[in-house]
């Protein structure tokens, strides 16, 4: 028997249907049930690492309500968002009645850092929203992401580095391994190499069919 005796629900049967309406995206996620905070936690460090997003809980990945079972859910959620995401993130959390069945929309703000949660090892990783799916971070992605918060930059191009450039401007997405074994260089050079230009916005990182790869962006040096 369900029981949400500690909330109360607002009855707004239109809203919820409008978001439903939209189906899962980059910005939104369905969520039956909740029964794991460190795997609630994962969406939300997708979320919080893309441009935020909401979680509908007690909607099928097909759209119909099934309603939460209990407010034990809502607690999961905290737990997830305090104790399983690293740093702590905040999230708020809305009860909606719809036709006697209960929705809770969690709305999940944008971190401004880094967010992890952890793997099914309990190791932190970050997680990001891309399309409708939660995908893990490689090393390489968090440490683009630490470097533009330092706000590093390049004054000079070398021959080596313009090689590189030129080598994967050629290409039609490359790996850090891909471009040190083509040109000889040290897997640690190329990487931090490939990690300046990012954040200099001549090369970027895009995610193509499971794997990230590297790409010349638009912006030349």
């Amino acid at each position: 028997m369900m029981e949400i005796k500690n909330f109360r629900a607002i009855h707004d049967k239109e809203l919820i249907l409008e978001l439903i309406e939209e189906g899962e995206h980059e910005e939104q996620d369905f969520k039956f049930s909740i029964s794991d905070s460190r795997k609630i936690a994962r969406s939300i460090s997708a979320f919080a690492n893309n441009r935020g997003g909401r979680l509908l809980v007690g909607v099928k990945d097909n759209g119909n309500i099934a309603g939460i079972r209990s407010d034990e859910e809502f607690y999961m959620i905290e737990q997830a968002a305090e104790m399983y995401c690293r740093p702590a993130q905040k999230v708020d959390q809305t009860l909606y009645c719809i036709e006697g069945k209960y929705v809770l929309l969690v709305k999940i703000c944008k971190s401004t850092v880094p967010v992890l949660a952890q793997d099914d090892n309990r190791k932190w990783q970050p997680y990001y929203r891309i399309d409708d799916e939660n995908i893990q971070v490689p090393p390489l992605v968090l440490r683009l992401w630490n470097t533009r918060k330092k706000k590093s930059a390049l004054l000079h191009f070398s021959e080596t580095e313009a090689r590189l450039l030129d080598f994967v401007s050629k290409s039609k997405g490359t790996s850090v391994l891909d471009i040190a074994k083509s040109l000889h260089l040290s897997l640690a050079f190329t990487e931090s190499t490939v990690v300046t230009l990012c954040s200099l916005d001549v090369l970027k990182l895009d995610y193509v069919d499971g794997e990230w790869r590297i790409v010349a962006s638009s912006v030349k040096p």
